[in-house]
């Protein structure tokens, strides 16, 4: 019994100290990648579309997942041309009231993010409002992905005449 505890509790205190960090310890990386994704935040709610490109890589995918059938800003864009073209068509089609990033998970090149959000679509004067989570992938210190889950339901109707 003594020999089971001496070679099993350093591996046993290792799983317990390791339970909060998702198995693993938490890299030097988490916290920059945490304060990057902050950054582009704030650039979003500053207006700066080109500071938030900066920091995507040439190639990143930024996927808002639907169908962009329901609305021009759901689907799958490539390349910096294409976060441009997201945040243009977000802008032309709603007015943001409310955008609120609050919960913040680092784990390895990842960050997810929970949050809030409340729009009104321009043309329609429909307004919606939905919880998301937001993956951004990062490689080389750039977003290398970007993937955005909501209630895509709820935009839809706000873009229904």
């Amino acid at each position: 019994m003594q020999k089971f505890l001496r070679t099993s509790l350093p591996i046993v205190l290792a799983l317990l100290f390791l339970a909060p960090f998702g198995g693993r310890l938490a890299m030097a990386d988490d916290a920059g990648n945490v304060k990057a994704v902050q950054a582009l935040y704030d650039a979003f709610g500053k207006g700066d579309v080109a500071g938030l490109v900066a920091g995507v890589a040439d190639d990143v995918r930024w996927d808002v997942v639907g169908r962009p059938s329901d609305c021009p800003c759901l689907g799958v864009r490539t390349g910096k041309s294409g976060v441009e073209d997201f945040f243009k068509t977000l802008g032309s089609l709603y007015d943001v009231s409310e955008f609120a990033p609050k919960d913040f998970y680092p784990s390895g090149d990842k960050v997810f993010v929970l949050g809030h959000y409340a729009e009104t679509n321009k043309a329609t004067k429909k307004s919606f409002e939905s919880d998301f989570v937001h993956v951004f992938t990062y490689k080389n210190g750039k977003v290398s992905t970007f993937q955005e889950y909501s209630d895509t339901a709820k935009e839809a109707e706000a873009n229904r005449n």
